[in-house]
């Protein structure tokens, strides 16, 4: 429906069957009584003593009630556009044929993001992500592009209303960063975010180069899962090599001036994971273990399946040839998601306001429909 565009009742009936569809794939009835449950559960006597256990309850709590909200709040809009179409009719009057498309328009873009949760049937695609931006070929170009996709991140979760934690963002000595490692919390965090996975590519006038000669350039971005408790990562002790150093990243006066970054290394996988940005030694450590643990619960996800791994998706050398999406800012300007095919030439709109939406929902739109191919 264009923006321009009165809604018709044939719009408004394809929105309602959209909806319909969508509380179908949520099991939106289901969760109500969940809801109710869960309610009566964290109000009992005692609910609190095991503080893990009701965190745990609670978190099941806030993403049910949040699929159940979205729907009522659809359904609503629906009703609203519905009554006001049907006045618009009966008394000629415009007003309320444009609250009816205002209200269409509005529910519309909801069922899409409702859309998106239903389309998320992996075990942590509702739950917390961690992102990590590598530079690949490019020299110090790369170092960079990647601090600019980080920052392009940064403002796409503060957009998204998540909360960001930076775990790892070393300054380059020349420009730009050696890497990023961010955690993001939010619901469906994990979900979105893996749309973003793979070998980003940047052409451009290289901003180093006195000669102004154009440059591409490559990053890459894996996106892991932040696994639940409950789920089960055998690693021994001994298999692991800790280091501590001076922090060196981002954050002014947040930077560390003690020796309490951590580098972890797994020796039996040559898996090596840093966290600088927490203020003390076993904050970092923490963090750093968490991080260990979703990538070394990835390798062996891959090692029982024996097939490349279906979180991280194919493993690919960071340049020419396996790139996922490339951003043009010269010699004319476009954004461009080669496998789906979305594009845009507002490259501002992406890079520093994080306008990423249409990306990442148009990915998942594209898996759908090839998952639906097979």
């Amino acid at each position: 429906m264009a923006d321009q565009d009165m809604v018709s009742r044939e719009e408004l009936a394809e929105l309602g069957k959209r909806l319909t569809e969508v509380e179908s794939y949520l099991h939106v009835e289901q969760k109500r009584q969940l809801v109710k449950e869960l309610q009566t559960k964290s109000a009992a006597p005692g609910f609190w003593d095991d503080v893990d256990g009701a965190q745990k309850v609670m978190g099941q709590l806030s993403a049910a009630q949040e699929d159940v909200k979205g729907c009522d709040t659809a359904r609503g809009k629906l009703e609203d556009a519905q009554t006001a179409l049907e006045l618009a009719d009966e008394t000629g009057d415009e007003e309320l044929r444009q609250e009816a498309t205002k209200a269409a328009q509005e529910l519309a873009d909801e069922l899409s993001e409702l859309e998106l949760s239903s389309w998320f049937t992996n075990d942590f695609d509702h739950g917390d992500a961690i992102v990590t931006i590598t530079p690949g070929q490019g020299g110090l170009e790369a170092q960079d592009w990647c601090d600019m996709l980080f920052h392009m991140y940064l403002r796409y979760c503060e957009r998204r209303g998540w909360k960001v934690t930076v775990n790892d963002a070393p300054q380059a000595e020349v420009i730009g960063i050696d890497r990023a490692t961010f955690t993001v919390s939010g619901h469906n965090a994990y979900g979105m975010l893996r749309a973003e996975q793979g070998v980003h590519r940047l052409v451009r006038i290289s901003p180093t180069d006195e000669k102004k000669r154009r440059q591409t350039t490559f990053a890459g971005v894996e996106v892991l899962p932040v696994l639940p408790d409950d789920v089960e990562v055998n690693i021994d002790p001994n298999d692991l090599r800790i280091d501590v150093y001076h922090a060196t990243g981002h954050g002014g006066q947040g930077v560390n001036t003690t020796d309490s970054a951590v580098r972890i290394t797994h020796l039996p996988t040559g898996t090596v994971v840093t966290c600088q940005n927490e203020r003390s030694q076993l904050q970092n450590k923490a963090f750093a273990m968490k991080i260990l643990r979703s990538r070394l619960y990835e390798l062996e996800l891959a090692k029982r399946e024996a097939q490349i791994d279906e979180l991280r998706g194919p493993k690919h050398e960071i340049g020419f040839g396996s790139q996922i999406r490339s951003y043009v800012l010269y010699p004319y300007q476009l954004v461009k998601d080669l496998r789906t095919g979305v594009e845009t030439g507002n490259v501002d709109a992406v890079l520093k306001e994080g306008d990423l939406d249409p990306f990442i929902v148009g990915y998942h739109r594209w898996m759908v429909g090839e998952g639906q191919k097979v």
